[in-house]
């Protein structure tokens, strides 16, 4: 089914086919999967009103995604006739999931989210110039304000945040927006008991999307690349500007829709950031994060012809295998609370079962 033609991607089988989001939960359980993902990856205000869709269709059909993959979970368990627990995330892709063409790979943001969004006045540029802190503050109070804006659709209903079990912020590209999800979920926080919401908190992830195994910020217009050690200190040891309350850490951070090719040494970098903050105590009450690793399937997507170009058998043969060594090593550093591993893009239930077989067998 091709959902490459709608700006909602896959949110619109949410409204057009409903039962094949059901369909395609349920092929990803049976397959090993215990976390599934809603169906809200693009899904915000923007996107659903540039397809022609009022803000309230927008938020039925996002509260809509949580129903569906909770129908799917109770199938499951009843099918399964077992006490599996699986669990559902909450699917948020970064500011760029909304943009057309999207931008999540590179992070080219429009203002105020970022310096620019077309070539029109010039090279294109993802971060802002050396000592602009003006306008980087500006654009980390708009994207919090982007996220919690999200957030909020589904925090203000009881029943559809009963159902959530954890937040899965996907594929971020950007230090900044790193930084404006902490931000929102601060001012999450505060909504909630400034509107005596009756409701708790969920853990929460954030995965890094590192196209070719390099973060895809630059420093500054035409300076060097972003780092992972500066992912995690965004991640963790970041304080915004003026004091004021702290803002939470994720529960977990790691990195999805990236390459397989390049996730190993990846993870080595960002357990050593780890164990360094850590050593900083800026974790949270010295909590161990988890590490969330669900690469893609090894396919490669053209955000300008929204084509895939498929991976080689071998690779795919390898995908399972390689993955799993990473998650032995990774198991066995100190950094970690967890591991949560998976497939993102192109990573059918295939792969996950392969995976999942892999894992049954690994001496961790």
């Amino acid at each position: 089914m091709d959902i490459s033609s709608s700006p909602l991607w896959s949110a619109q089988q949410i409204l057009d086919h409903p039962e094949t989001i059901i369909g395609t939960h349920l092929a990803f359980l049976r397959a090993g999967a215990r976390i599934i993902l809603t169906s809200t990856y693009q899904a915000s205000g923007e996107t659903f009103r540039r397809a022609g869709y009022s803000d309230s269709e927008a938020k039925d059909t996002m509260l809509k995604a949580v129903t569906l993959a909770n129908d799917a979970r109770t199938a499951f368990v009843v099918e399964s006739s077992s006490d599996t627990s699986v669990k559902i995330a909450l699917s948020l892709g970064p500011f760029g999931a909304s943009l057309s063409p999207t931008q999540e790979f590179d992070g080219f943001y429009p203002p105020p989210y970022g310096p620019m969004g077309s070539s029109d006045s010039g090279p294109l540029t993802n971060t802002f110039d050396e000592g602009d802190v003006d306008s980087e503050q500006a654009s980390i109070f708009a994207l919090a304000q982007f996220h919690l804006e999200r957030l909020l659709v589904f925090a203000r209903d009881p029943e559809a945040w009963s159902k959530v079990d954890i937040i899965a912020f996907e594929t971020v590209p950007l230090i900044r927006e790193v930084k404006g999800i902490r931000l929102a979920m601060h001012s999450l926080e505060n909504t909630v008991v400034r509107e005596g919401l009756a409701l708790q908190m969920k853990p929460w992830w954030v995965g890094f999307v590192l196209p070719e195994g390099k973060c895809p910020e630059l420093r500054f217009p035409g300076g060097l690349g972003m780092t992972v050690d500066d992912l995690v200190s965004a991640a963790f040891a970041w304080k915004p500007s003026g004091g004021g309350d702290a803002v939470p850490t994720p529960t977990g951070i790691g990195i999805n829709c990236t390459s397989p090719k390049v996730i190993s040494g990846l993870v080595r970098q960002m357990s050593t950031a780890v164990e360094q903050v850590s050593g900083s105590r800026s974790l949270e009450s010295g909590k161990k994060p988890w590490l969330v690793l669900y690469p893609n399937g090894g396919d490669v997507y053209d955000t300008i012809t929204r084509s895939w170009i498929v991976a080689s058998k071998d690779e795919r043969e390898l995908w399972a295998v390689d993955l799993k060594d990473t998650i032995v090593e990774a198991s066995k550093n100190c950094a970690w609370g967890g591991v949560v591993v998976g497939g993102c893009c192109r990573a059918g239930p295939e792969l996950i079962r392969r995976l999942d077989d892999e894992l049954k067998h690994a001496a961790m």
